[in-house]
């Protein structure tokens, strides 16, 4: 009778305390250190690698360099580490996008070099102020973007034979934009400075703090959020430990950034993080939070993981790959306004030779799937700063391009291989 009783007119649930807290505001549980270790353990045995394996190769290559040659370590060769891939880096969180619906860019590297023509014609032979001439060249790469995305997304040609076609014609664009050959030299001392100046000491530790405050505060707020919401948070220890890490990366590398690197101090000093730096970092943010903060971040790894399942869901697949493409055409005309400003000029092999090949390698070093679905924009600066590494790395040691390429290939190879083999043993778990 009473277990009769009991079904019949079970135990309500205690009301909150107060009115204007949410009912499930009491549920939320906040997880030990421990156990998003061991969830995050869990995943990496389930085939979710992430960008461990871009880390670790990253780690591995620095030690390995340093060991054979300690001049790798420099303050001066740290620099150059950073400039030197900063132009790729751009253009593989373009590819980021389009690499997480499965599809692939094959122009993108031409494309900055159109977009940096179009910079230096404006800017030389025009006498365009530089934000004018930067808004047209990246108002090129979202056309370029677009007209890409719509024959792909709308026409239905596979973006393989699309891309391959814009990679040719892209080359003639830029000989014609250029008479066939012609070198322009760029002398505005805004662009310029983009990739060879650097900022204050002052200034680098004021961007350094100001960035760990936000980046802290947007942790605090999300658990705050979730929190309110009922949801499982991240455990004070997490959080510290997210924080403490950027902290400490980051006044490390400000740190010997602002060493002086010159040769000849009386002639001219060298010092400070280099303006590059934090142009990359506020890109870095921007994607992150299109990907992982909006509807549209959210609409990418749907039409990626499968595009009929999206497209049942209401999700306009067709706008989402066309809106893809142009910020991967947008970003590629970032990366050409580097790789201008860093040669001081823009010539026929602007985005030629092996920039589209570092740029897809960077993206797919880094972790992004080539599957589509599995990928994130800081992907794309790990596996950067991985090809930046391996390419500096054997300059110092007097190898030859050939055997820099093979290598790089012999990676991005492995790379491949790794995100092919993790994708199958998630499968089968």
């Amino acid at each position: 009778m009473t277990t009769a009783v009991a079904s019949e007119h079970p135990e309500q649930p205690d009301k909150p305390e107060d009115p204007d807290r949410p009912v499930g505001q009491d549920t939320a549980r906040s997880p030990s250190l421990r156990s998003v270790a061991r969830t995050y353990l869990e995943r990496l045995r389930g085939g979710d690698l992430g960008a461990v394996p871009a880390v670790l190769g990253l780690i591995v290559l620095c030690l390995f360099f340093a060991a054979l040659r300690p001049v790798f370590l420099s303050e001066l060769n740290f620099a150059n580490l950073l400039t030197q891939g900063a132009g790729s880096i751009a253009i593989a969180m373009g590819l980021v996008f389009v690499l997480l619906l499965g599809e692939i860019d094959l122009s993108a590297g031409y494309a900055s070099g159109v977009c940096a023509a179009v910079l230096a014609i404006l800017l030389t032979d025009h006498g365009w102020p530089w934000y004018g001439a930067v808004a047209a060249a990246i108002l090129t790469g979202i056309a370029i973007g677009l007209l890409l995305g719509v024959l792909v997304a709308r026409v239905g040609i596979p973006s393989f034979v699309v891309t391959l076609a814009a990679f040719l014609g892209f080359q003639g664009v830029v000989l014609m934009l250029l008479k066939e050959g012609t070198n322009i030299s760029i002398r505005d001392k805004t662009i310029l400075a983009v990739a060879n100046n650097n900022l204050s000491p002052a200034l680098g530790w004021s961007l350094l703090a100001a960035g760990v405050a936000v980046y802290a505060a947007i942790q605090l707020r999300q658990n705050h959020n979730r929190s309110r919401r009922g949801l499982v948070t991240a455990p004070p220890a997490l959080i510290a430990v997210r924080v403490g890490a950027l902290t400490v990366l980051g006044a490390v590398a400000v740190h010997l950034l602002n060493q002086e690197r010159s040769r000849n101090v009386i002639v001219d000093s060298l010092k400070g993080v280099p303006i590059v730096v934090p142009v990359i970092a506020a890109l870095l943010v921007a994607g992150t939070f299109v990907l992982q903060r909006t509807t549209f971040g959210l609409h990418i790894y749907a039409v990626g993981g499968s595009a009929e399942a999206a497209r049942r869901a209401g999700i306009n697949v067709a706008a989402v790959r066309v809106s893809a493409f142009a910020i991967c055409s947008s970003l590629a005309a970032v990366g050409g306004i580097i790789a201008a400003s860093r040669g001081n000029s823009v010539d026929p092999n602007t985005g030629g030779s092996n920039v589209l090949l570092l740029a897809v390698g960077a993206a797919v070093i880094g972790g992004t799937s080539l599957f589509g679905g599995r990928g994130r924009v800081v992907d794309a600066v790990l596996g950067g700063m991985v090809v930046a590494v391996i390419q500096n790395g054997m300059g110092l040691m007097g190898y030859s391009s050939g055997v820099k390429f093979t290598v790089t290939g012999s990676v991005l190879l492995v790379a491949a291989g790794v995100d092919a083999l993790s994708r199958r043993r998630g499968v089968r778990r």
